[in-house]
């Protein structure tokens, strides 16, 4: 994760999880509804998250 998105994850928690698929966003969205520090902690959490473990459906 680089700088640029870890300040996008802070500043705009969704927006920093949009290449991760809908439920990532949806997810973070709601988190962010119910707090702002959850909501950057999902996103710091899903942007570390190793691409391997996460399901991609196109």
């Amino acid at each position: 994760m680089g700088c640029g998105r870890l300040i996008l994850a802070v500043l705009l928690p969704p927006l920093a999880v949009l290449d991760k698929g809908c439920g990532a966003v949806v997810v973070v969205t709601l988190l962010t509804i119910l707090g702002w520090i959850p909501g950057v902690i999902g996103a710091i959490v899903l942007n570390n998250m190793d691409d391997r473990y996460q399901r991609r459906y196109y």
